[in-house]
């Protein structure tokens, strides 16, 4: 069994907030794979379902970010599950919006969820760092994050919803490579041979020519100097 925890804060206010996208991975999820209704318990909101042969919890806290880690460990102790089995979802400022990374283990960088989820559980679970982008100064974090996805952003944020959905299913298999694979499929999809020359691969077709220059100092273009006498030129014409 796996714990699928997506990191956010409670209610409408904050449902489209940078802040809020693993809340966002996890309602794919759920919707994409058929899950049970969400429900309350462990101070979160919680569904169950199957990613292959894995069953999966999924797990929204709504003890607001700070304190993610009460829920966490709620839900573990329930279900008798170790660090190994959590995977969090949640943003990251230090990736560019759209990047999605994996990580097991490590410390928390500063934030906040990620801060009371290692008080109360350890250190040792799985991360999905997803990228949000950095307003560039740590003082402008905070309002940043807690702002909702501009419409500009709608796009690679919906390329990246799907891809992690769609690879939900490596994922609870513990294929951090194929999971990663899925999404690199909808952020970052290859071009085709159809695409190549426009602005892209090499378009052998869509080339100039390449023919060898003469050059203006050959030979061939050089007059022949006339070595001939006026006589010989003469008799040449009846010839």
């Amino acid at each position: 069994m796996k714990l699928f925890v997506g990191l956010g804060n409670p209610g409408g206010k904050y449902e489209r907030n940078r802040h809020n996208i693993g809340f966002m991975a996890l309602d794919h999820i759920a919707s994409d794979h058929g899950f049970s209704p969400w429900k309350t318990k462990f101070q979160a909101q919680v569904s169950e379902g199957k990613l292959g042969s894995d069953k999966v919890i999924l797990l929204k806290p709504q003890t607001f970010m700070n304190n993610s880690g009460q829920s966490v460990g709620e839900a573990m102790r329930f279900y008798k599950l170790i660090p190994d089995d959590v995977v969090v979802l949640h943003d990251e400022l230090d990736l560019a919006p759209g990047k999605c990374r994996v990580k097991q283990g490590g410390g928390h960088a500063g934030h906040n969820g990620l801060r009371s989820i290692h008080a109360h559980i350890g250190a040792a679970y799985g991360r999905v760092r997803l990228g949000i982008g950095h307003p560039g100064h740590k003082d402008a974090v905070a309002g940043y994050v807690l702002r909702d996805f501009p419409k500009a952003d709608e796009g690679w944020l919906d390329d990246l919803m799907r891809g992690i959905s769609e690879g939900a299913g490596e994922l609870a298999r513990g294929d951090s490579g194929k999971f990663m694979n899925a999404v690199a499929l909808r952020v970052a999809p290859p071009r085709s041979s159809s695409s190549r020359g426009q602005g892209g691969k090499f378009d052998e077709k869509k080339q100039p020519e390449t023919r060898p220059k003469t050059s203006k100092n050959t030979k061939a273009d050089k007059p022949v100097p006339e070595t001939r006498s006026p006589m010989e030129r003469l008799m040449d014409k009846f010839r």
